[in-house]
């Protein structure tokens, strides 16, 4: 349970940063993902968990 909370921890911090530095590449990065086909932005999400899949992956076998 402490991982998962570590876990959300560091995506809500990291998220957070990125938010309080550069709002307007956020909102950027937003137009440009309405822009995108759903079968794109699907893509990217399934890309997105694999490697974040991977990673978790790695880190516990390391």
């Amino acid at each position: 349970m402490s991982v998962v909370l570590l876990a959300i921890g560091l995506v809500l911090a990291i998220e957070g940063l990125v938010l309080a530095l550069a709002p307007r590449r956020i909102e950027d990065a937003l137009r440009f993902l309405v822009s995108l086909g759903q079968d794109q932005r699907r893509f990217i999400g399934l890309g997105s968990l694999a490697l974040g899949v991977f990673l978790v992956w790695l880190s516990r076998t390391g």
